[in-house]
């Protein structure tokens, strides 16, 4: 199959993920049908997709009269008869389950050509493994998207081991035809590469915080207003080869290699959560919370909102919106 032959997207699950997936491809002029197994849950991936909508509304992003063209884009159903057949391009974002995945899996292949391209947004689970039953399993990738995907432009694309090259590069040409920024795993790997760097850096926070160095709204603050804004431009690697000066980054780790050195025999390699950080990091977020106003988030609804306008602002940056 070749990108422009994509002309049809059915997104399979229609929950945080799913929905978001939907809302973005429809604002990239596809057709797009939407499923899931309840009439409730398409009705709540309908609003989730018009107040969205009226967030991009809000912050220019799509013009008032625009919306209601895009919402048409949308197909919900709960046939997934209706929702697959014909399509070129299959997002599944169904529960991060491997005996769910399967199902959902041999439910689509009832109804797809072997040529339909069929992409899970899996969080970290094995293409292999979702694929494993599957009558084409070579048509079957990995495309893990960060949240909301609708804003954020990453796709991390992952290979099952009957995965085809060819399948692999007609999706990263498609998602770069569509303004995503893909990155391939060469290799199988839990977790893909963002949420193994994220985890790393929150098992750190875990463990200043248990061990009373800092507290979460500390941690927080010193992501926020410290790596956390290069990071926002670019990546770890070519923020040190900046901070190397004329050696680069190969100068700036010899320099720090000896204090490097200590604070990794310093830090945090435990293999599990310590199950009362859950609790621990709720009490924090929420204090954290009290001393936050509403215009920059003090509570689920208020954050996410304050979230994607920092977002939408940032992607302009970046020439991504």
């Amino acid at each position: 199959m070749k990108v422009e032959e994509i002309k049809k997207i059915a997104c399979v699950g229609a929950g945080v993920i799913g929905y978001s997936w939907a809302l973005y491809f429809a604002l990239k002029k596809f057709p797009v049908s939407v499923y899931d197994i309840t009439e409730e849950s398409l009705e709540l991936a309908r609003n989730r997709i018009h107040e969205s909508l009226i967030s991009l509304y809000k912050n220019n992003v799509v013009k008032e009269e625009e919306i209601e063209e895009i919402e048409r884009r949308i197909l919900y159903t709960t046939s997934m008869e209706e929702a697959v057949r014909e399509v070129e391009f299959i997002v599944e974002s169904g529960p991060e389950s491997y005996e769910v995945k399967r199902e959902i899996v041999k439910q689509m292949e009832q109804y797809t050509s072997d040529r339909t391209i069929i992409v899970s947004s899996t969080s970290g689970l094995l293409i292999t493994e979702i694929a494993k039953d599957a009558k084409y399993p070579e048509r079957f990738i990995g495309a893990h998207p960060y949240n909301p995907p609708h804003l954020i432009p990453l796709v991390e694309i992952t290979k099952g081991e009957k995965t085809s090259e060819e399948v692999v590069e007609v999706a990263k040409a498609f998602y770069i035809s569509i303004g995503k920024e893909p990155v391939v795993l060469q290799k199988e790997a839990l977790g893909f590469i963002c949420n193994r760097i994220q985890m790393a850096l929150y098992r750190e926070v875990c463990d200043l915080v248990m061990r009373g160095v800092c507290s979460i709204e500390d941690a927080d603050k010193a992501v926020t207003y410290g790596p956390g804004l290069r990071w926002g431009i670019m990546g770890p690697s070519l923020v040190f080869q900046l901070g190397g000066g004329k050696n680069g980054i190969d100068g700036l780790l010899q320099h720090l290699t000896p204090s490097i050195n200590m604070w990794l025999n310093d830090m945090a390699d435990f293999k599990e959560f310590p199950p009362e950080f859950g609790e621990v990091a709720r009490e924090g977020v929420e204090e954290e919370m009290k001393n936050r106003s509403a215009s920059i988030g003090n509570d689920d609804a208020s954050l996410a909102e304050y979230r994607d306008k920092m977002l939408i602002e940032m992607l302009k940056l970046h020439n991504k919106l």
